[in-house]
């Protein structure tokens, strides 16, 4: 069924309504830019009425909504996305070519709306396009952060951050809604007395930041679902005239500037205390203004709160947003007058959790001092709910101290959120069946002994349309021409494409694709930094977030591995290999920098070598975003998920490289494990320990004697502690010798081998095609679809 709302005629009419009346124009004389942002104003208001429709619709039936509370979304440019969504795109290009307008020009006046960094944040907007294509009634809540995560521009290798100015042509997405603004208290002191029974609470001289709404709307693709994502901008609640007029300006100022910051940028630098009381403020001013919002919301419908928890269901996705279970305590305490244990059923019903880290030092904490002065009401609940844990730990499940102390949420002046999540949330789940298994056996193994019918696992997914459908146009058509149009609807279908794989046709035509799709790459790269690139070369891509624990650096070593290796073998056979990186490093995160800067530092030492650098080649994405990767997904041939195993939760980038048809090369972790159990492992490239020996390694590991020992490992090494290409990095030698935290020379060896063995296989192009084939015929159960469909039916219990 077409749920297209609007014909080509009325799509003429508005646009030209928009050029004329509101942007002042003709279109004979308009500019692309002007266009661009008619086109977005239509856009927006056809989605806006979509979504009223579905909203009354939703009410009238009383459906249960979900509400999705995240940091960050990782939205990237909209207008594509929605065309493609509403299945416009044609009737669009059509109306636009009768004035000389390209669709395809105005797509680059957007900027991405770059509210996220990396998975965590590309999940939550995946997620945002799976709940309307379905048709469940949803909404996102973020921040609506001014400058974003940051523009990195590497300069002489090194990253510098830059403000990403994205609103000028991005604020066109979003619709104001200050009517419902919600505020917020920070500060003050509270007051609290007993009288017949009934506890009282009195907060006063409190600090209010006012959350003014910007509604973002997603369309579903072929659907009659929009979701909203609701963005908070902070201001100040009010203007001090007092200090003012008696000459004291930086007072008078100060307030608004000190509230415009929470919503300046996502993830400020930490490394200081100002740094850290400014994410507990973004953190609070996030849940006060979403969960505030969410109960104003109930109350219109249905004018009581005692249904809340039969009518909504609230998804805390990793820790930040934790804070919106005392939040609703407070709310249903102190402003609705419920007892403690109603208040407690009510919100143990509502809230359910997602992990999204293996690893124990990533659970986020705070220090009990900072709480406890910028949040005195809320530190006061989260100490009671602590205390009754305790007791009921020692007094119900009679547990030890020691299992008590690590239960707690409150133990060494730290408040722990993940555990306030765990005992909370009525449901826990990981992100991939191998990251579910280690929280319950290792991260809060406790917690699963005492509770284990809370534990759950939704592996995730990814809006498989956007970077199929809407970003690789040939490989679209082979599978309408193969399979036809219901993967579109359904992607589990695309199992069909199986039986293409010994169709030398097919495979032929699969080829040619992917030589198109690197040749357009190759084009931007050309066009973007001058430097040429060999299409007919291996595209190997690592594009994620810089950390560690993702271990770009071994890849790194391992290419100057090869450079070396190529200059003591000059004529020796060699597949034409380009690699390609793109990531951004916390602002703070020194070494994750330096290894960035590495990278660059062997690009350019490669590229001035003309005895290499036609075998070899390293290409750096600058400002790495959700654009690049749809130019770059259906490009890439070799797809880089080389973390220790044990310590990727899941992984998202697999499933769209995957999707293209890139084959993994990775160790057994996160989704890779499921990937290889939906195509085969002859249909990949694993190498490495497994979880299991990484444990067992884990006490008596010994990087430097692997150093002293591999003569490839200690020469490459030595290069990078003596200096190459007039730039030495101690400090990352001394880290990989002394105590490679991420062990990446214990796993050297065998992911060298098994790029010998890609290498090997790509020169068998029929091999490699079938096993490309297999990926892009698999890929279907890593759509968010599914993902959402069992959230849906097994969390939040909606219909």
């Amino acid at each position: 069924m077409n749920y297209n709302l609007v014909s080509k005629k009325e799509l003429k009419a508005w646009l030209e309504d928009k050029l004329v009346n509101e942007l002042g124009t003709r279109p004979e004389t308009a500019s692309d830019a002007l266009y661009y942002k008619a086109l977005s104003m239509v856009v927006v208001e056809l989605l806006r009425e979509k979504n009223r429709r579905f909203q009354v619709d939703t009410n009238s039936h009383g459906r249960k909504q979900v509400y999705y509370l995240c940091m960050e979304f990782l939205m990237g440019r909209s207008l594509k996305n929605s065309l493609y969504n509403l299945e416009i795109v044609n009737e669009v290009r059509d109306v636009l070519a009768d004035y000389g307008v390209k669709l395809e020009a105005l797509y680059d006046y957007e900027p991405d709306a770059g509210l996220g960094n990396g998975g965590l944040g590309r999940l939550g907007a995946c997620f945002m396009d799976a709940l309307a294509t379905q048709d469940y009634p949803a909404m996102g809540y973020s921040i609506c952060y001014e400058y974003g995560i940051f523009k990195q521009k590497i300069v002489d290798g090194w990253q510098t951050e830059l403000p990403d100015c994205w609103l000028p042509g991005g604020e066109v997405w979003l619709a104001p809604r200050p009517e419902r603004s919600v505020d917020v208290h920070f500060g003050g002191e509270v007051e609290e007395f007993w009288d017949n029974n009934y506890h009282h609470v009195n907060y006063k001289n409190y600090t209010t930041v006012r959350a003014v709404p910007y509604d973002m709307f997603v369309s579903g693709y072929n659907s009659k679902g929009v979701s909203r994502l609701r963005l908070w901008k902070a201001t100040s609640a009010g203007f001090d005239m007092e200090s003012f007029n008696r000459g004291d300006y930086v007072n008078a100022l100060g307030a608004n500037s000190m509230a415009e910051a929470i919503s300046k940028i996502l993830y400020p630098n930490d490394n200081h205390n100002e740094g850290k009381a400014l994410r507990l403020r973004q953190q609070y001013f996030l849940v006060a203004a979403s969960v505030g919002d969410i109960v104003n919301r109930h109350m219109a419908t249905y004018g009581t709160l005692d249904n809340f928890a039969d009518k909504v269901a609230i998804h805390i996705n990793d820790t930040h947003p934790t804070l919106a279970i005392p939040e609703l305590m407070r709310i249903l305490l102190d402003d609705c007058g419920y007892n403690w244990d109603v208040a407690w059923n009510t919100v143990t019903r509502v809230f359910a959790y997602t992990n999204h880290t293996v690893m124990s030092e990533a659970l986020e904490k705070w220090n009990e001092d900072l709480f406890a002065s910028l949040l005195p009401r809320i530190y006061q609940i989260i100490r009671e709910i602590n205390n009754r844990f305790v007791y009921d730990l020692y007094n119900t499940y009679h547990l030890d101290c020691g299992r008590v102390e690590e239960m707690a949420i409150i133990s060494g002046r730290t408040i722990r959120m993940a555990n306030l999540c765990v005992m909370a949330c009525h449901s826990v789940n990981g992100v991939s069946k191998l990251h579910s298994e280690i929280i319950k056996r290792d991260v809060f193994r406790s917690f699963y002994e005492i509770m284990p019918q809370k534990f759950t696992n939704v592996t995730n997914g990814i809006a498989s349309r956007r970077w199929l459908y809407q970003s690789n146009e040939g490989l679209t058509q082979l599978l309408r021409d193969t399979i036809g149009n219901g993967w579109l609807r359904d992607m589990s279908e695309l199992t069909k494409f199986n039986k293409y794989a010994d169709d030398k046709r097919v495979l032929g035509r699969l080829e040619e694709i992917k030589l198109q799709n690197k040749e357009a790459f190759a084009d931007y790269i050309k066009k973007t930094t001058g430097v040429s690139i060999d299409p007919h070369s291996i595209f190997d891509a690592q594009v994620k977030r810089l950390h560690e624990y993702k271990r770009q650096h071994l890849n790194a070593l391992h290419i100057l591995s090869l450079y070396q290796w190529l200059k003591a073998n000059p004529n020796a056979e060699f597949t034409p290999h380009t690699f390609i990186f793109g990531a951004k490093a916390a602002p703070g995160y020194f070494l994750a920098k330096q290894i960035i800067k590495l990278i660059c530092t062997l690009r350019d030492v490669i590229e001035k070598d003309p005895a290499v650098r036609e075998k070899l080649r390293i290409v750096y994405l600058e400002d790495y975003r959700v654009t690049l990767s749809e130019l770059l997904m259906p490009a890439a041939e070799l797809s880089e998920q080389i973390s220790l195993a044990g310590t990727e939760a899941s992984g998202t980038g697999n499933m769209k490289l995957m999707l293209g048809g890139a084959l993994t090369i990775g160790t057994y972790d996160g989704a890779n494990v499921e990937i290889a159990e939906h195509v085969g492992e002859e249909n990949m490239f694993i190498f490495g320990m497994r979880a299991e020996e990484v444990e067992s390694l884990k006490g008596h590991y010994s990087p430097r004697a692997i150093y002293n020992g591999n003569r490839t490992i200690k020469a490459a090494l030595d290069a990078i502690n003596k200096g190459i290409g007039g730039n030495a990095f101690p400090d990352i030698y001394q880290s990989l010798v002394n105590s490679d935290p991420y062990m990446v020379l214990r796993d050297f060896d065998s992911y060298a081998a098994t790029q010998r063995k890609a290498m090997a296989t790509y020169a068998d192009q029929v091999k490699w095609q079938q096993m490309s084939l297999r990926n892009i015929a698999e890929s279907g159960y890593f759509c968010a679809d599914r993902a959402i469909h069992e959230y849906a039916q097994n969390i939040w219990n909606l219909r």
